[in-house]
């Protein structure tokens, strides 16, 4: 029997803004997204003889209840047809989960079209967009495929930007305590924050005219406050302040905060500078350091991500 697989990518937040909250509670975004070449490996076969679709996950400590994947699959199934036959996804998980970094998402976006193909359907490209978002708001960014964007909306409206080449470095610090995105957006709306926007705009201005990653490394000062649900990931998590300041001066660069956090990230050159700051930062022995997990990575070029 066939088996089918792809690569889930992980995302940053270069910039959020929230631009409004709708009638049925979801928030309205606009967001710069960068695709990383840190990864997800997903792998799909139909099983005909199971009661249901399956999951096998190793690596990070998730479980398959209510997994993004296993959702995708069975909304999926149900747009289409109802009858189509139970599938066994397994999943090699090396994207922190509850990060701010979308491994669910694109752990989703890998699932339907790992479906599509294992059922042998085809759909139409706005089908599959459909699809996407009826799975969760940051999914359509990831079936887009491009590795640049502005998302708006609840993640609906995708404009690919151009994407940095050369590539930039990234520099991943997740702490030990994790954040959930329905926690930060319920505190946000507590106490909102805006400011955003501005930093939003300019960031794409910089995309649209042509940027490498040392431009972009050298521009991220602008980016420190350039997201709307830092105040309330801080509310949450009070030790994410010291945890970036440390970082900050640790590494001397600018960090920034991605998606609802807690994730943080640092921009440079090329990935050797960024593996270089992550040594940096595992060779301390900082308390507010203790259990987090720090990656080095890079973005990637248009048409380099499956």
């Amino acid at each position: 029997m066939s088996s089918f697989e792809a690569d889930a990518h992980a995302k940053i937040n270069l910039a959020l803004a929230v631009t409004g909250t709708r009638d049925d509670g979801y928030h309205e975004l606009r967001s710069v997204f960068l695709r990383l070449a840190l990864h997800d490996r997903l792998e799909a076969e139909l099983d005909p003889d199971a009661p249901s679709d399956q999951l096998e996950i190793e690596g990070e400590e998730v479980t398959a209840e209510g997994n993004l994947v296993l959702r995708a699959a069975s909304r999926l199934r149900a747009a289409i047809d109802p009858s189509l036959p139970p599938l066994r996804f397994r999943l090699r998980k090396r994207i922190p989960a509850a990060a701010g970094l979308g491994g669910g998402s694109s752990d989703a976006a890998a699932a339907i079209d790992l479906a599509l193909a294992a059922w042998g359907v085809r759909l139409h490209p706005a089908e599959r967009l459909g699809a996407a978002l009826r799975v969760g708001a940051d999914v359509p960014f990831f079936t887009a495929g491009h590795s640049a964007s502005l998302v708006e909306g609840i993640g609906e409206h995708v404009t690919e930007l151009p994407s940095l080449e050369p590539v930039a470095g990234i520099l991943l610090v997740t702490p030990r305590e994790r954040l959930s995105t329905a926690e930060v957006f319920a505190e946000f709306d507590r106490q909102p924050a805006s400011g955003a926007l501005e930093r939003v705009d300019e960031v794409v201005l910089l995309l649209r005219e042509g940027v490498d990653g040392m431009t972009l490394a050298a521009s991220t000062a602008m980016l420190r406050e350039a997201n709307d649900l830092w105040p309330a990931a801080v509310r949450l998590r009070p030790q994410l302040e010291g945890v970036r300041d440390l970082v900050s001066r640790t590494i001397g660069h600018a960090v920034l905060l991605t998606g609802s956090g807690p994730t943080l990230v640092a921009v440079y050159p090329s990935e050797a500078a960024a593996t270089r700051a992550a040594v940096s930062l595992q060779a301390t022995a900082a308390p507010e350091l203790e259990g987090a997990t720090i990656i080095s990575t890079s973005t990637i070029e248009r048409g380099e991500h499956s």
